[in-house]
């Protein structure tokens, strides 16, 4: 009877009823999830609940995008997809300084990138917490969210809508009066008494448990099944405004005046979130917190400082990929005893041996912590590490786990001290420390085969050849049958020998043979990072095909040749040069080419011969003709280098539309002023791209 009425049209009555039940259910929700407000029993909202589902049920066009029942997850996804975030989800600097003096070092940078004199009046900060959580940017068009992505690399994310859907504290509808495009930025998190309720139920289950709350809750947003999302007890706080379009009222402007709209229309905002002034109110705002750390109901590794004033904001810019009015300040790291069971030698894929003391457990900065890295030869003798020493573990910056210190008045007898073998104890080669470095190296290359899967595993990453399906457990699996001896050999794989493999399904087969194949139409840069060339990284393989232009040239080139290159200096050259004049190296990259990977060449650039080399160029305003990507990329193809900061260096201007207080700090400065016939002129008469109508 059901499925008679899905596909029959309901009457009006039915679609009332529907858009009350949905009204009724979303207020409901706000009040309970984010105003912490119940306003009925849990019993009479299941039971409201279960009457728009059935209406759903009934009658499937009622299911609409911001429908409630959406929050108790839905059908399977087969993959994510990606999302293009219109507006770059950049990272924040972290101030290194834990102490209150980190708070003073950011305030005298903050007065000195805006030219404050002494006598000027304290600046505003919005101060507010760092969540330890993962960062979601919220879509919304016409008032209902059509989109939830994660930060992936910054300019890529994951849409995770499906997920993002069954957190009660994200609103599905925004209010009447939210613009007809908003896009919020925030972070989904998980309250340590739900995760403790969580890990509750899976070791009750059997099922494995979840080292901490940050990874509960970002394993949770990346299910490609909605259910598994909806039974984790997921929470939200919005801190930042990415787009807006079609604003009704007055524009905010300042940070913390944002935030407050932000909860007009729903979005919870941490009550700990305020304006404080000056060095003082950030001193005093990281002490009152760091005092209150461990009954917050969720965890946090810091707090963040963010100047109030949005015009202040636009004058400061950017840096790289980080805003400069912006900065987070950490915590000192969590310390804890435990004892040295073992020092182990871990062999890296640049044959790098690296001393890691094996500890008895224990749990620091909210991990079970059972490796601790002693860095290298010189590191473990100063501290003078030794099996079976009580030890000071902890976990610097939040991330990686190291030892301290040695607690020597603990220390049993007289245990040998520790010494880096000679050999690998891998493959057995030989170790070797070359003059002026602190590492000891293996010398056997791809012939290690600690070296060969992390290299193979280097190769194959999204950020290399970008090689889908080909992960770590399987490089180790293709190397332990002794199917894959060096990168080429990936090539020579068929489908029939990789569903022989355990685990490997004749589907799971011919899709990594599809990408093996996808893989072989590359791009040099990507390419020639992922050789792993010691010291090569993605800027500097860019920085190398755009100066050769082919992978020859780069072959052949001295070290002379090479440390001509821009940001290439000896130490890089040597070690290309080194990579590159190895035979077994050219004969696997003849091998590579000989099986059908390939790229384009480029024509190669010298930047100092570009005519634009040395000229710094800031753009500002709206720019109609070109498009400020389209004029930054012309700009940097002649060697210009482009700013998001006037200051005494800037050699030109270039001024749009509504250009804002760069404009004004440029003639201030004596910065000569383009117009965009001034950018033509510029770029040597180039002419404008055609833009899509």
């Amino acid at each position: 009877m059901s499925d008679l009425l899905a596909n029959a049209a309901p009457s009006a009555a039915v679609l009332v009823h529907a858009t009350q039940l949905r009204q009724q259910l979303l207020a409901h929700q706000h009040a309970y999830h984010v105003l912490d407000e119940p306003t009925v029993p849990d019993a009479e909202y299941d039971k409201l609940f279960a009457q728009l589902q059935q209406l759903e049920s009934n009658y499937s066009e009622l299911r609409t995008p911001d429908s409630p029942t959406l929050r108790v997850g839905g059908a399977v996804l087969p993959a994510f997809q990606s999302v293009a975030h219109k507006v770059a989800m950049l990272s924040i600097r972290t101030e290194t300084d834990t102490t209150s003096q980190g708070a003073q070092a950011y305030d005298a940078r903050m007065r000195k990138e805006l030219e404050l004199p002494e006598s000027a009046p304290a600046i505003d900060y919005v101060a507010e917490l760092k969540f330890d959580g993962l960062a979601m940017s919220l879509r919304y068009e016409a008032g209902v969210l059509v989109c939830a992505a994660t930060r992936g690399d910054g300019a890529v994310g994951e849409d995770v809508t499906h997920n993002v859907r069954t957190i009660g504290q994200i609103p599905l509808r925004l209010p009447s009066d939210a613009p007809q495009v908003l896009e919020v930025r925030g972070e989904v998190y998980m309250a340590r008494a739900d995760f403790e309720a969580l890990n509750e139920r899976q070791r009750e289950a059997g099922d494995k448990t979840f080292v901490n709350p940050r990874n509960a809750a970002a394993g949770a947003v990346r299910q490609l099944d909605s259910n598994i999302a909806a039974s984790r007890p997921l929470s939200f706080f919005a801190y930042a405004l990415a787009t807006v379009d079609g604003l009704k009222g007055t524009v905010p402007t300042s940070h913390f005046e944002w935030l407050q709209q932000l909860k007009r229309w729903g979005f919870p905002v941490n009550t700990l979130t305020q304006v404080v002034q000056g060095s003082a109110g950030l001193i005093d705002y990281h002490q009152r917190v760091a005092a209150q750390r461990d009954a917050l109901a969720f965890d946090i590794d810091g707090v963040v400082y963010k100047v109030n004033d949005i015009g202040l904001q636009r004058r400061l810019g950017f840096v790289s990929r980080e805003p400069r009015w912006a900065v987070a300040h950490k915590y000192p790291a969590q310390e804890q005893l435990t004892t040295v069971e073992a020092i182990d030698i871990q062999v890296g894929r640049t044959g790098k041996l690296t001393p890691v003391a094996k500890l008895a457990p224990v749990f620091v900065g909210g991990v079970t912590v059972t490796n601790a890295t002693l860095h290298n030869e010189d590191e473990a003798r100063r501290k003078d590490v030794r099996v079976g020493d009580t030890v000071i573990v902890r976990r610097a910056g939040d991330v990686i786990p190291e030892v301290v210190s040695v607690v020597l008045d603990k220390r049993d007898g007289t245990p040998p001290q520790f010494t880096m073998p000679r050999a690998c104890p891998v493959c057995a080669s030989e170790a070797i420390r070359l003059e002026g470095e602190a590492d000891y190296r293996c010398s056997g290359g791809l012939v290690c085969p600690a070296q060969r899967k992390e290299a193979i595993a280097h190769f194959a990453s999204r950020k290399a050849m970008d090689i889908d399906g080909l992960g770590v457990k399987l490089v180790e699996q293709l190397v332990d049958a002794g199917l894959v001896h060096n990168l080429a050999d990936l090539y020579r794989l068929d489908a029939a020998t990789l569903a022989g493999l355990p685990r490997m399904a004749d589907k799971s087969a011919h899709n990594l043979i599809a990408a093996l194949q996808a893989s072989k139409a590359a791009q040099l840069p990507r390419f020639l990072f992922g050789l792993g060339i010691r010291h090569v990284g993605e800027a500097t393989a860019k920085a190398l095909v755009k100066h050769f232009g082919n992978l020859d040239a780069i072959m052949n080139a001295s070290t002379d040749d090479l440390a001509l290159v821009a940001d290439v200096g000896p130490v890089v050259a040597l070690s290309a040069h080194t990579f590159f004049a190895q035979q077994p190296q050219r004969e696997m990259l003849t091998q590579l080419i000989n099986l059908g990977v390939h790229w384009d060449d480029v024509a190669p650039q010298n930047a100092q011969d570009l005519p634009l080399f040395g000229v710094t160029v800031v753009l500002t305003g709206s720019l109609t003709l070109y498009g400020r990507d389209d004029a930054k990329a012309a700009l940097e193809a002649l060697g210009a280098k482009v700013s998001g900061s006037v200051s005494k260096k800037t050699s030109y201007v270039v001024a749009g539309e509504a250009a804002g207080s760069k404009l004004d700090k440029a003639t201030a400065l004596g910065v000569t002023v383009l117009d965009e016939a001034g950018l033509t002129a510029l770029l040597g008469g180039l002419h404008p791209p055609q833009r899509p109508q």
